[in-house]
């Protein structure tokens, strides 16, 4: 089988294609042929800060394909079902950036009849997050009805992981508020589904959000709590939470204390290698629900451009990812 495979850390120079021997499922895994591989900033992360983990690393934590082969003890999937994959290279060698992966069968998930492959390598790192995020206040499942009568500001709502928040958000019945940085990515968040959309280069954040929201939105998915936590802290309501999953804008938060507790306030980090199991099991449903329902979806439509690589280019894929390309970037690993 081919893999693009790393064995230091360093630039995208350091990754390179390889002919390896396929891996053979243990029991309770596996073996999925990729079709199609999703990149996400992690991976780039991992590969120039981190180094590997293993002897050599097949990055990739997202992807989607068709079951090959099934190990002992897996019962509810099957040669030649069509799924899709989280945390794929998390703990392991070889991910999703591989013709052949052996998974732990919890983390292969039926593709629902309809959706592209394409949509299942977009799921992973941003549905998941951004699921986590949105069960992080009062509600722990999603699904239609789940959100009503809420309010949630998305920061960030043209990224991938916004996107996810603002789709999963708009399904569960929430009203949509999303900031973003320009009219071209306000067009992206309306095709996503946001009711609202705030240009915070061009317009006040917190008087805009308080004139949709008087009493405070419940929940925020935030993308940079270093510069944004004033801002939350003004437009949540008492007893709200902010769910933060990455540290855009800095490292460190600057917290006013009395104003934090004075608002009953709940900060909830969101990191997908450190939540429980059977958080990521639920996650996993409910995204897949999303999916069968159409209400997540990918593509100039939903708000999220696709770019595709070739498996040969995947420096060039983690390239565009870390210049801040803007909507998904895929690699197509197999033919469909």
């Amino acid at each position: 089988m081919r893999a693009v495979v790393y064995t230091e850390t360093g630039p995208s120079s350091v990754l390179r294609l390889v002919e390896r021997d396929a891996p053979e499922p243990g029991p309770g895994e596996v073996r999925v042929r990729v079709v199609t591989a999703g990149v996400n900033p992690t991976d780039w992360k991992f590969r120039a800060v981190m180094g590997p983990t293993h002897d050599e690393v097949a990055p990739g934590q997202d992807g989607a394909g068709i079951v090959d082969a099934v190990g002992e003890g897996v019962d509810h999937l099957a040669v030649g079902d069509r799924v899709w994959l989280y945390l794929a290279q998390h703990e392991k060698g070889i991910g999703a950036a591989a013709e052949l992966t052996v998974q732990a069968a919890d983390r292969v998930v039926p593709l629902p009849d309809g959706a592209s492959f394409d949509l299942g390598a977009s799921l992973g790192v941003p549905a998941v997050t951004a699921h986590r995020a949105l069960t992080s206040g009062d509600v722990t499942r999603l699904a239609p009805g789940a959100l009503a009568g809420t309010t949630v500001l998305v920061a960030g709502g043209a990224g991938a992981v916004g996107n996810a928040a603002i789709q999963l958000a708009v399904w569960a019945g929430a009203t949509v508020v999303t900031t973003v940085s320009s009219p071209a990515k306000a067009a992206l968040a309306r095709a996503a589904g946001a009711q609202h959309v705030v240009d915070y280069r061009t317009e006040d954040v917190v008087a805009a959000v308080r004139e949709i929201a008087p009493d405070g939105v419940d929940l925020v998915v935030e993308v940079a709590p270093a510069t944004n936590i004033g801002i939350d802290l003004a437009v949540v309501r008492n007893h709200g939470t902010v769910a933060y999953y990455a540290n855009d804008g800095g490292d460190e938060v600057t917290l006013p204390v009395r104003q934090a507790f004075a608002k009953n306030l709940r900060l909830q980090g969101v990191f997908l290698y450190q939540v429980a199991p059977p958080l990521l099991r639920a996650a996993a449903e409910d995204v897949t629900a999303a999916v069968a329902a159409g209400a997540l979806r990918v593509g100039d439509d939903a708000g999220l451009p696709l770019h595709h690589f070739p498996l040969a280019e995947l420096a060039a894929a983690h390239d565009a990812v870390e210049g801040g390309t803007v909507g998904k970037v895929l690699v197509q690993v197999t033919e469909a």
